[in-house]
């Protein structure tokens, strides 16, 4: 369903994922996918479509939410099992200051700063007792979904350890995938609001992710709010004008 955009798209992400790949190929192809997807002409294209109302409006406000951090999730094509393209906007001066918690995913997935920039860390745990060179305590959590709310399940795993691995700042037209395992964490400190299309594949999707905390003790639960259809429509009709300016 829907308009000619969101059809192009789904043809798309499906020829290129929907098909049983390793780990490997899956963040090759979800890269050169979203690398197409976000160029600019052709996500004002499609962002102008959904906003006027295409496709289905009620289903992706029901998943799409404010992020604590002060970013929205747009859900733009829902894939189903297969793969789920999200819009993140980042506004300045909204939500919480800082770094989100380091973390990894249930699949593997794939991002394009459209406009704005993101500084992004990887991590890898530290496995020799009594190194500590380089290395950040953190408190370790399984974050799992509710089966019965929309809410994030925290479980804590006792603490850890983590090393610094790598540092990367990204600039519009960057493309950037990671293996579900990676431990990362992105953000942003431009003035200007920022812009990610975020791709993440469904295929072999994990139970649970891994969180690591430096900024003390989470609660067991974390509510995850839906947009209203209202709400989800105008933050669409504000990313089309942002990818017009």
């Amino acid at each position: 369903m829907g308009g000619r955009q969101v059809q192009a798209a789904r043809r798309l992400l499906a020829e290129a994922l929907d098909g049983e790949l390793p780990e490997h190929e899956r963040v090759l192809a979800a890269r050169s996918v979203i690398a197409e997807l976000g160029s600019p002409d052709r996500l004002l294209e499609l962002t102008a479509e959904l906003a006027s109302g295409e496709c289905d409006p009620e289903g992706c406000a029901r998943l799409s939410y404010r992020h604590v951090l002060g970013f929205d999730k747009l859900l733009l094509i829902d894939g189903g099992p297969h793969h789920m393209l999200r819009a993140h906007l980042w506004h300045a001066g909204r939500g919480a200051v800082g770094k989100e918690d380091i973390h990894n995913h249930r699949s593997p997935l794939a991002s394009y700063v459209v406009r704005g920039q993101l500084t992004m860390e990887l991590y890898a745990p530290v496995r020799i007792a009594g190194d500590a060179d380089g290395g950040i305590e953190a408190d370790r959590y399984q974050e799992s979904l509710s089966d019965t709310a929309a809410d994030w399940l925290l479980e804590p795993a006792g603490p850890s350890r983590l090393r610094l691995t790598h540092v990367a700042q990204y600039a519009a037209g960057s493309t950037y995938a990671l293996p579900a395992h990676t431990l990362h964490r992105a953000w942003t400190e431009t003035a200007e609001p920022t812009v990610t299309l975020f791709l993440e594949t469904g295929s072999g999707r994990r139970r649970h992710t891994d969180v690591f905390t430096a900024a003390g003790p989470h609660p067991g639960a974390v509510p995850k709010v839906p947009l209203r259809v209202e709400e989800y429509l105008s933050e669409l009709a504000t990313l089309t004008e942002l990818l017009r300016s």
